[in-house]
């Protein structure tokens, strides 16, 4: 059986990694992928393991290892050098004294095979095929995003939520942000299975927040990455109390999935608009202060949107933006940390 390995540490996990691994499947029956992670580095080790393990949660030829070390008794460098090449290939022999393949796409790969007495298989070591690295993605994630495997995607992606009672706006919000920022949007699916507020059941409500949660799975691993979603899980939660008294019995899985970066909260200082589906304005009104006892109950923060509808608008983007610089700014923080260490 020939077995090979293939190392690095993930920051991040990119298009590129995963077909270097792809490669080395091409030639071994089974691929260890090591994920180094040194003392001193942020990203969680649990988080690249799961990026690579998601990505290949269906190739059982492939094994997810993570090795960690503390940066005083191993170099962390991608440099190619025969020092420092002897010293990891000391540590791979320990971990892999089976495994007679190593498939890198850098020259140090070629040292760390001869000290181990193993093959080195090189793989796109032009770079020609995937014209990108961790560093780069890290300088500037979202013009890196397409180089992204879809876990990836998933865990990075920046969620705005718009939230509020009926006819604050929300939807035609949704749809605007989205254009605004060339990103993907969510729809309530409230509005597809139940045709009028005033006639739903409880079995209703845990359709909506199944179907909601699939409906964000699906966009999350879109082509930007920003995610606008209109209503989210806790105004299903509302809904439930408020007409029914009964507080809905939501898997965590479902929260997880409709947790967001920024929540906007659409005052119903808006003109009411009865379209012959909705709430009576006293009843929506109510059903305001439901909502926002519910979102504080969960310790929900929300930014207050209120005016006219373009007022709402503008107040939403300088939101928006200035959620996406501050998570650009944390994102360039923690690539500058990188490269000092």
């Amino acid at each position: 059986m020939r077995k090979g390995f293939v190392f690095g540490k993930f920051m991040p996990f990119h298009k590129g990694h995963e077909a270097m691994i792809r490669f080395a499947l091409s030639h071994c029956d089974i691929v260890s992928v090591l994920v180094c992670c040194s003392n001193r580095e942020t990203l969680p080790a649990a988080v690249r393991e799961s990026w690579v393990a998601a990505t290949f949660r269906d190739e059982p030829r492939v094994q997810v290892l993570v090795y960690r070390y503390d940066e005083h008794l191993l170099p962390n460098t991608s440099e190619t050098s025969a020092a420092v090449s002897a010293v990891w290939a000391k540590q791979f022999k320990q971990l892999f004294p089976d495994h007679h393949i190593v498939v890198t796409s850098e020259p140090y790969g070629e040292l760390v095979a001869d000290y181990m007495g193993i093959t080195h298989i090189p793989f796109d070591m032009q770079k020609s095929r995937y014209p990108v690295s961790a560093t780069k993605i890290r300088a500037n994630l979202p013009a890196s995003w397409a180089y992204l495997p879809d876990s990836v995607r998933a865990s990075l992606i920046t969620k705005v939520v718009l939230l509020g009672t009926e006819s604050t706006g929300k939807t035609t919000l949704t749809g605007r942000l989205a254009a605004h920022f060339n990103c993907s949007a969510v729809m309530e699916a409230g509005r597809d299975i139940v045709a009028d507020s005033n006639d739903f059941g409880i079995d209703d409500l845990y359709l909506i927040a199944e179907e909601h949660a699939r409906r964000i799975d699906r966009q999350v691993t879109g082509e930007s990455p920003l995610l606008i979603i209109d209503t989210d899980i806790h105004i299903t939660l509302s809904y439930g109390e408020h007409a029914f008294g009964t507080v809905l019995d939501i898997a965590p899985s479902i929260f997880e999935r409709n947790r967001a970066d920024l929540y906007l909260y659409l005052n119903n200082d808006a003109p009411y608009i009865q379209d012959g589906t909705r709430l009576g304005e006293e009843e929506r009104n109510l059903l305001d202060q439901s909502h926002r006892r519910v979102l504080q109950r969960y310790g929900i923060r929300i930014e207050e949107v209120k005016g006219n509808w373009e007022e709402r608008f503008e107040q939403a983007v300088i939101l928006v933006e200035q959620l996406m610089q501050r998570r650009l700014d944390a994102w360039s923080a923690f690539s500058g940390r990188l490269q000092q260490v």
